[in-house]
């Protein structure tokens, strides 16, 4: 088993100095390296507050600056918000810069509020279609000269400058939750990231079963590593925990109570 972070600058108040919370973050990513963290992953978001991440490449590239080891990535590069000639460029140079670290995670996109923003207002199941696209046209522009003629992009002949120091390509991860884009991952050979979101416990195992499955489906595939996240806080103290358990199960009393 191997362990990972993602994060974003999460800033809770307006008045809390987004230098603060960078610096914060900064020294969460070195402890995670000398306590042999195996990846650290920047997430991108737009417009919100909570979740700060304009563009994974640069805090990653700030992080790089400062580590050694760990490996780095985005978690993920949305792609219906980026072309692919530059994501494949974005995400070549930081290789490059980061010594050949780059975990290159991509994936559809999550929120219709961003997608309203970022993306011309269509439907954020939309960007299903952006990915499929996009991800083989970036493993081709890596390669060599490719020219593109999609249903979402078009373009003569090009390639990826910088390309990635690491051969054939960075590991691959897809954020995947529905059956076809597990499936999709086997396609590409690429590992998988799963998110549970807000769901309980048990979801987990339901995405568990979706993979077994996408394994069933392709035994002629190198079986991906499987990534799961799940939120996780770090107290002071092994009391400390008991404070907000103790607000959640007054929050549920609450709401039985109404």
């Amino acid at each position: 088993m191997k362990f990972a972070l993602a994060i974003d600058l999460q800033r809770t108040s307006p008045e809390q100095r987004i230098e603060e919370v960078a610096d914060n973050v900064l020294e969460l990513v070195t402890r995670a390296e000398a306590g042999g963290v195996d990846y650290v992953f920047a997430a991108e978001h737009h417009t919100i507050e909570y979740t700060i991440g304009p563009n994974p490449f640069v805090m990653l590239t700030h992080w790089a600056n400062h580590t050694k080891r760990v490996r780095l990535g985005p978690a993920v590069a949305v792609a219906p918000y980026w072309h692919p000639i530059r994501l494949a460029a974005e995400a070549a140079l930081f290789d490059v810069l980061s010594g050949g670290r780059l975990e290159f995670g991509i994936g559809r996109g999550a929120y219709q509020y961003e997608f309203d923003r970022m993306a011309g207002g269509i439907p954020q199941q939309q960007g299903s279609a952006h990915l499929r696209e996009a991800l083989p046209a970036i493993l081709k522009l890596w390669q060599g000269d490719y020219a593109h003629d999609g249903a979402i992009w078009k373009w003569p002949r090009a390639t990826s400058v910088p390309k990635p120091m690491q051969k054939p390509h960075p590991p691959l991860w897809i954020a995947a939750r529905d059956p076809d884009t597990f499936d999709f991952a086997f396609e590409v050979g690429a590992n998988i990231m799963s998110n549970p979101l807000s769901k309980p416990f048990a979801e987990m195992e339901v995405l568990a079963a979706k993979f077994r499955a996408a394994c069933a489906h392709r035994p002629d595939r190198p079986r991906p590593s499987w990534m799961i996240l799940r939120r996780t806080c770090v107290y002071e103290s092994p009391e400390d925990w008991r404070v907000p358990y103790q607000c959640s199960l007054d929050n549920l009393n609450l709401s039985c109570e109404l």
